[in-house]
């Protein structure tokens, strides 16, 4: 048992080592592809796709239509669908917010594995109550706060703005009855909250920090108990 707890923190080490630099591959593939911010050929046809709609059988179709696109999912044998007009307007929705949400959540974890890799080495090399580790757990909650902010405010970002588009373009049909979404004015808007307080990163984040200071105090009478000593 005392062999396999002392080769986690090396363990450790080596799998956040590389899901660092997989999340950082990931980031690059993201950013290139905003870069060269590929477009739907024109009269591009994709489907119907048998899919799952609601547990029953269904099928999603994206047709041209008048210089754009339509987007067309049906489920219940027939008795819902969903049309999406402009669907080509959708997309580029998701290029301009989708991707760079991606990419910030991308860096974010390439961030955070790195420090815990960090963490972990010197953890391994019998580092764990030194003023260098406790920096990096302090960075560890630090950087889980500023993530599940600056995520809060661009979900909200993106919500809104993906809600805004499918409000305008997308009628349901149930039954042969048409049905829209609800305008951004009324209060049947679902609100995407700005704020991290339902997020559970920005607990984790204040968990991370009091257990920083919990080690920073245990450091600071350790060092006076030697010093008495």
């Amino acid at each position: 048992m005392a062999s396999v707890s002392s080769a986690l923190p090396s363990l450790f080490r080596w799998l956040f080592t590389i899901l660092a630099g997989l999340t950082a591959l990931a980031a690059l593939l993201v950013t290139i592809v905003i870069l060269v911010n590929p477009h739907v050929p024109a009269g591009a046809h994709f489907g119907p796709m048998n899919i799952d709609v609601l547990g029953h059988p269904g099928t999603l179709l994206l047709r041209p239509s008048n210089g754009d696109f339509d987007f067309i999912v049906t489920g219940l044998r027939g008795s819902l669908t969903l049309f999406i007009a402009k669907a080509g307007g959708m997309i580029e929705l998701l290029k301009r917010y989708g991707l760079p949400l991606t990419l910030m959540n991308m860096i974010f974890f390439a961030v955070l594995f790195d420090l815990l890799r960090r963490l972990f080495r010197n953890v391994g090399r019998g580092n764990s109550f030194t003023p260098q580790t406790i920096r990096l757990v302090q960075y560890v909650g630090f950087t889980l706060l500023v993530f599940s902010v600056v995520s809060a405010f661009a979900e909200h970002w993106f919500g809104e703005a993906a809600f805004a588009y499918l409000a305008r373009h997308t009628v349901i049909t149930v039954s042969g009855t048409a049905l829209r979404l609800p305008d951004m004015g009324m209060t049947l808007f679902p609100r995407f909250s700005v704020l991290p307080f339902g997020s559970p990163v920005f607990y984790s984040g204040l968990l991370v920090l009091a257990l920083s200071e919990v080690f920073r105090q245990g450091l600071v009478l350790k060092n006076e108990n030697d010093l008495t000593v």
